[in-house]
């Protein structure tokens, strides 16, 4: 009891001299000058069948991710094949003609590392990490899968009753729920408006169906492999040449081509009785492509987009009605759309739409004070070199600038054009690209508080 009693006492008078330093100090000095993002030098090759490489060598640590993305994904599902891109991919991690499963993570695993399989919208992506003397032997089990899948039929109910789980677990939750009906409210009949398939359509996928999707949607020239870290580049390159040149080409690259819908639509989805009330409000906007994206950004940014933004600041920190809510801008191939979600407590749903709409309004009136606009701004670099701060976001970056179609400056100039984006900008920004009257809205919340508040909605769009 004297020891402890003895402890306490020491870190009381620690945490008083410790304020009393505080209390001493003087405001930080200010950050230096921000500088720019050098993107490490890369080298790449494209073999005969069309399949592309390029190789980063980044770090100093005895470590290596390689990553296989092909381009395809659930953008090339029909309207009755909805997770049928995923039940693919996990045949494929089941095994090749010559490894199972088993097998096949234990070898990896001798090498320190582990192999995985990732459907998105856009891309499948085959990866692993492991000691950088095992890079050429990663290689060559990421090409058997890709190239050799077994398909076993034995493993394809098990594999349908999993992705049956996971609809349950996800159609549950109301923020997926709203997610769902807003980018089937803005993307229509289109693949990106499309997020989760009926049980009767899982349970109608047969191997022959995962099968054709492979076979239709899979190849050389729709691939590229990206290995960054440190490693030997002449035993890799020959490692690659090695593994992949005897693949097919298969199909060239090509997006269904996207349109999004601008619409004031308002969708209400009932949940009877729901303490809170999921809201997504959002619109299309630029693409990565587009000129004054960046400014996009960081308006975003200021807007909503990080914890300090105006939306964030009001309806969580000085209103109270929400705990995380956030804006983003969901880029997909050729097509971009931004949204503002947050869970707010059900009472008070018109007065968050309101407030949302006040700091949009604000903003398109108003230009942001520039010490405000510098803070935004140094989160935003700061987090930019933290992303580019290991192998895998390097990796994030340069597929980001292959799917979009974009050169290198996107990368080695963003910190410069962040802090280019001026006050008056961000104003001009919102006037163009946040016309709240013009925003899709969704809520899934309980109907009849939702029926009375949705009013507020109604006359915030006539807010000047």
């Amino acid at each position: 009891m004297k020891t402890i009693t003895k402890n306490i006492l020491t870190a009381l008078l620690i945490s008083v001299f410790a304020i009393q330093l505080f209390a001493q100090k003087e405001t930080p000095p200010a950050g230096g000058t921000p500088k720019d993002f050098h993107l490490p030098a890369k080298t790449g090759k494209t073999l005969a069948n069309g399949l592309r490489s390029t190789l980063v060598q980044y770090g100093v640590l005895p470590k290596v991710n390689v990553n296989l993305i092909i381009k395809t994904g659930n953008v090339h599902e029909a309207a009755n094949e909805v997770w049928l891109a995923d039940l693919t991919s996990a045949l494929m991690k089941e095994g090749t003609a010559t490894m199972n499963f088993k097998t096949i993570s234990k070898k990896v695993a001798g090498m320190g590392g582990e192999v995985n399989i990732n459907t998105g919208a856009d891309n499948v992506t085959i990866s692993g990490a492991v000691l950088s003397e095992f890079a050429p032997d990663l290689i060559k089990v990421i090409a058997d899968i890709v190239m050799n899948p077994a398909f076993p039929a034995s493993e394809v109910e098990r594999l349908k009753s999993d992705l049956k789980r996971q609809l349950v677990v996800q159609k549950s939750v109301p923020q997926s729920q709203a997610s769902e009906k807003f980018f089937q409210m803005i993307y229509k009949d289109h693949p990106y408006g499309r997020t989760f398939p009926t049980e009767e359509m899982l349970s109608s996928y047969t191997l022959d169906m995962a099968k054709g999707f492979y076979n239709k949607n899979f190849g050389a020239k729709r691939s590229v492999v990206y290995v960054v870290g440190k490693f030997d580049e002449q035993a890799v390159t020959k490692a690659i040449e090695e593994a992949f040149t005897k693949w097919t080409a298969g199909p060239e690259v090509s997006y269904p081509p996207a349109t999004p819908v601008y619409t004031n639509e308002i969708a209400m989805i009932d949940r009877k009785d729901a303490p809170q009330t999921t809201v997504i409000l959002g619109t299309p906007t630029l693409t990565p492509k587009d000129k004054d994206v960046v400014a996009l950004q960081v308006t975003n940014s200021l807007l909503g987009g990080s914890f300090g933004s105006r939306i964030t600041s009001n309806i969580r920190e000085d209103k109270g009605y929400t705990y995380s809510p956030f804006s983003t801008i969901q880029n997909r191939k050729g097509v971009s759309v931004w949204y503002e979600e947050a869970d707010v407590t059900s009472k008070d749903t018109g007065a968050s739409l309101q407030e949302i709409a006040k700091e949009i309004k604000r903003l398109q009136s108003e230009a942001p004070p520039k010490a405000e606009l510098e803070g935004i701004q140094r989160y935003m670099a700061g987090t930019f070199v933290l992303q580019n701060s290991n192998p895998n976001g390097i990796i994030n970056q340069l597929n980001f600038l292959d799917l979009h179609g974009m050169d290198d400056s996107y990368l080695t100039d963003r910190v410069k054009n962040i802090y280019a984006v001026t006050p008056e900008k961000v104003s001009q920004m919102t006037k163009d690209y946040f016309k709240y009257e013009d925003m899709t809205l969704v809520l899934v919340g309980d109907k009849k508080l939702l029926e009375r508040q949705i009013k507020m909605h109604e006359a915030a769009k006539k807010l000047k």
